[in-house]
C-alpha cells in the first residue's frame, strides 16, 4: 500500500524539474559567447565567438580587437536585461551550454547574423544560414580577415584566414603571432602564459616576481589570457613565485 502512495511522487516533480533547467536572469557577459547568470556559467550553444584576446585585421589590414568589440556588440545589445537559457547539457568545464533569448530573440542567432560569432558546426548546424547572410554583408568580423574561433586556440602555421575580403599578404604572420607578440592585445588581457623547461604551462599575474622577465615570443609557445579562468582552462597553472 505505501508503495502505491510514493508513486506518483515522482511524477508530480517532472514539472518543477523540467523548469529547473531554464536558466533566468540579468547576465554577466565575458564574452561573445559566455555569460553569467547568478552562480550559474553558461556557454551559447551552437555558436563561437571570438575570445577577447583574440584580433582580426580590417579592410586596411590592420589589426583590431574583434573579441573585445564582440563581447561589447552584446553587451550593447542584450546587456542590463533579463535572459532565459535554456540548458542542453553540461560541457567538460562546468557550463551550462544553453540556447538563450532576450525579447524572444535569440541571442546566438543575432551574434552569427551580425558577424561577431560563428556557427560552430563541430557541434550544430543551426546558424549557418545566418552565418551565410553575415559573410554576404561582409558584417562583423567578415569586414576583413580572422581566423575562425576554434582555430584561433590552437593556431598554427597552416590555420586557414577566413574573410570577405582578400587577406593581405602579412595577415597569416600578423594574426598568428599577435596574442604572442611584445604587446598585450587588449587592455583586458595581461596575463602572460609560458611554458617551463618541463613542458609544463605557467601563467603570471602582472603582480608576479617573473612577470616583467618574461618575454612573449610565439616561437618560445608564449601567449597571453584575459583571466586566471582561461589560462586555467588552457591547461596552465601560476607561478609559485
Amino acid at each position: 500500500m505505501l508503495k502505491k502512495l510514493l508513486l506518483p511522487i515522482p511524477l508530480l516533480l517532472l514539472p518543477a524539474l523540467a523548469s529547473a533547467a531554464d536558466v533566468t536572469g540579468v547576465p554577466k557577459i565575458r564574452d561573445g559567447d559566455q555569460v553569467t547568470i547568478g552562480s550559474t556559467r553558461i556557454r551559447l550553444g551552437g555558436i563561437d565567438a571570438p575570445s577577447s584576446d583574440q584580433l582580426c585585421l580590417n579592410t586596411k589590414g590592420e589589426r583590431w580587437t574583434c573579441g573585445v568589440a564582440a563581447r561589447e556588440e552584446l553587451i550593447r545589445h542584450a546587456g542590463g536585461k533579463t535572459w532565459i537559457c535554456h540548458t542542453r547539457q553540461v560541457d567538460r568545464r562546468g557550463r551550462t551550454v544553453a540556447r538563450c533569448e532576450v525579447d524572444g530573440e535569440d541571442v546566438q542567432k543575432w551574434m552569427v547574423k551580425n558577424g561577431w560569432a560563428l556557427s560552430y558546426v563541430r557541434f550544430s548546424r543551426d546558424y549557418d544560414a545566418d552565418e551565410k547572410a553575415a559573410r554576404e554583408a561582409k558584417a562583423g568580423m567578415w569586414q576583413g580577415a580572422f581566423i575562425a574561433p576554434w582555430d584561433w586556440r590552437v593556431r598554427n602555421k597552416k590555420t586557414a584566414i577566413l574573410g570577405a575580403t582578400r587577406p593581405p599578404d602579412t595577415a597569416k604572420a600578423i594574426l598568428l603571432a599577435s596574442a604572442s607578440g611584445p604587446v598585450a592585445p587588449s587592455p583586458d588581457c595581461t596575463i602572460k602564459g609560458n611554458v617551463n623547461r618541463s613542458g609544463e604551462c605557467i601563467y603570471h599575474k602582472p603582480t608576479s616576481r617573473w612577470y616583467a622577465k618574461i618575454q612573449m615570443n610565439v616561437a618560445k609557445g608564449t601567449r597571453w589570457f584575459c583571466s586566471v579562468d582561461d589560462a586555467e582552462a588552457a591547461g596552465c597553472r601560476e607561478t609559485k613565485r
